[in-house]
């Protein structure tokens, strides 16, 4: 009812009553709530070759690889190729951003973290060289599409869905390598959900050529309930289109299969790391199918912070957790099953969801939201019996407003910390590699924030000055303290024994070509369990990948590697940084 001296408006308060369906005129009981107080005591897996021998591993954006072979934008095919060269490298782990079902037919919807369902895969993902039959695309087009700095998704979409098209209309199967049976198991395992996902594509590609948009909330009133009359004769007179949407599914499943494949030949312990967006957006798939399990008219954000004064309006549908409480977390079980059918770990972002949600009501400032309680032990028995199943490791993005206890919580659940570099300081100081964790996955940044490179020359800092994130004043504060923090760094990094002692590399305006390394073996020498090194620090791009609050204003989730996947082994940052972390945390 109330945080950080604010009181929230009575108005919000009744917003979300009402969607857990707690009214005035009967008891609170008749709601069918959850027990929102009871500890956790379900354990997710923690492998035991885990604690003799910690981990590293990479981290990349899927789109952001480059390579001879892809369209424009990073794909399945360079997933296999780059978990083969890390595994070579010595890496246990590659890790990606979401790589839910987007809107095809709207594709500058480009957000991984907006998806329109997270139990399925976005189809641009494909690699084109991996298929029943040889695709047809125009070389030249091809061409201007790899060479660009940054992905076209219009473009991407336009030229894969038509050479897409025409190879399920010749031959969508083929023999051993692509059997049809193969395809009819796939749609039995995964059913109703498949189908009506399937079917929203096909509805959201033609209704957004009419001109009502992709999201189903644009669409006629006769197709915006999955179950009616009109949607049921869209299905039996589009049957072809909607066996291609299924058929995009499959293909893209057994292609993240193989690349899961390629990572274990090349000797990852752990595997493809793949990573769970919190919610999903309004108008999208998953809301059209089952839209009962979602908190209507509330939107997913985040209060007021040091990154945005305003807080954020992250514009997610979330979980009604009345309704997964009626379910038995079925629904949950099966969003999660998706995600471990490929993991060897799996990232959930804002774990903070499993205990609560900041929402906000719908059209509104996230400055009339609140937080509100999500059944923990529910939850985290839900996540810890799905990761024993897929024997997977689940790591907890614990960043932002945490409650307290819940780190504990999270500990004694065998959930991992996310633990950034740049976050961990005390009194001006940043913490020594001995007071890290062990339970933890510990990196130098994450795609919402800068590289190495560019935090060191505050171009965050200017950028969220640019965009009105934050005002003047706070801006020159945050380029000051830049300056004491950069200093603070090298301090640390000497201490650690990784730079020599009297280094003056935090005098200098750009970042020197000791510090990156060294910031690597620094944290390949604490204690915790997984250690991460960001593939946009060691070749590039050095920009933000995303800068929270804004979107279509900064280029966010559209950036490429500049360099091409055939020269990475070769690279010699990509050497240098991957050598010092197999020599400090070998396989054994």
């Amino acid at each position: 009812t109330h945080y950080d001296g604010r009181e929230v408006p009575r108005a919000t308060k009744e917003r979300l009553l009402a969607a857990l369906g707690v009214r005035e005129d009967r008891p609170p009981e008749a709601a069918g709530l959850p027990d929102f107080h009871a500890d956790p005591e379900a354990r997710a897996p923690m492998p035991e070759t885990l604690r003799r021998a910690p981990a590293w591993g990479l981290f990349c954006q899927l789109y952001e690889l480059r390579s001879a072979r892809s369209w424009g934008i990073g794909d399945f095919g360079d997933l296999a190729r780059l978990a083969t060269i890390a595994g070579e490298a010595g890496a246990d782990f590659l890790g990606v951003n979401p790589l839910h079902a987007l809107f095809l037919a709207e594709p500058e919807r480009a957000s991984p973290f907006h998806p329109s369902n997270r139990r399925f895969l976005n189809p641009l993902y494909i690699a084109m060289d991996d298929l029943p039959a040889r695709p047809e695309a125009p070389a030249e087009a091809l061409a201007r599409l790899n060479a660009a700095e940054l992905v076209d998704y219009q473009e991407v979409a336009r030229l894969k869905l038509a050479a897409l098209k025409g190879i399920h209309a010749r031959r969508p199967f083929e023999g051993a390598r692509f059997p049809e049976a193969d395809f009819t198991a796939f749609l039995e395992e995964h059913g109703e959900a498949l189908r009506r996902h399937a079917l929203f594509e096909a509805l959201s590609l033609e209704l957004a050529a009419q001109g009502h948009g992709a999201g189903w909330r644009g669409w006629p009133e006769s197709f915006r309930s999955a179950d009616s009359p009109a949607v049921a004769a869209f299905a039996a007179a589009r049957s072809q289109e909607l066996h291609f949407h299924l058929w995009l599914q499959w293909i893209a499943h057994r292609q993240l299969s193989s690349a899961r494949a390629a990572a274990q030949e090349a000797g990852m312990r752990i595997g493809l790391y793949l990573d769970l967006a919190v919610g999903e957006a309004p108008d999208g798939s998953a809301t059209w199918s089952a839209p009962g399990l979602y908190l209507e008219g509330l939107v997913v954000g985040a209060p007021p912070d040091v990154f945005s004064k305003d807080g954020q309006v992250w514009n997610l549908a979330a979980f009604n957790p009345v309704a997964l409480s009626a379910e038995y977390y079925a629904p949950l079980r099966a969003l999660l099953a998706a995600q471990f059918r490929h993991a060897g770990a799996l990232r959930i972002d804002h774990v903070m969801a499993l205990r609560q949600l900041f929402l906000i009501p719908e059209g509104e400032s996230a400055a009339n939201g609140t937080h509100m309680a999500y059944p923990l032990a529910k939850m985290v028995k839900a996540v810890a019996e799905e990761a024993a199943r897929h024997g997977a490791v689940v790591i907890g993005e614990d960043l932002g407003w945490v409650p307290p206890g819940f780190r504990e919580a999270m500990a004694a659940a065998n959930l991992l910390s996310y633990r950034i570099f740049y976050f961990e300081q005390e009194w001006g100081l940043f913490r020594r590699p001995a007071t890290y964790p062990e339970m933890a996955l510990a990196c130098l940044s994450t795609h919402d924030l800068p590289t190495l490179a560019a935090w060191w020359r505050g171009d965050d800092i200017a950028l969220r000055a640019r965009h009105g994130l934050i005002d003047p004043d706070t801006a020159r504060e945050q380029t000051g303290r830049r300056a004491e923090e950069r200093v603070a760094l090298v301090n640390a990094l000497i201490d650690a024994g990784e730079l020599a002692p009297g280094d003056a590399a935090g005098s200098a305006d750009s970042l020197p070509p000791q510090v990156l390394p060294a910031a690597c073996r620094f944290l390949a020498r604490t204690p915790a369990l997984m250690a991460a090194v960001r593939l946009a620090d060691l070749i590039g791009p050095e920009a933000q990948t995303n800068l929270p609050g804004t979107d279509r204003t900064y280029p966010n989730w559209r950036r490429r590697a500049p360099v091409a996947l055939e020269d990475l082994a070769d690279h010699p940052v990509f050497r240098e940084v991957t050598d010092a972390m197999r020599a400090l945390r070998p396989r054994r």
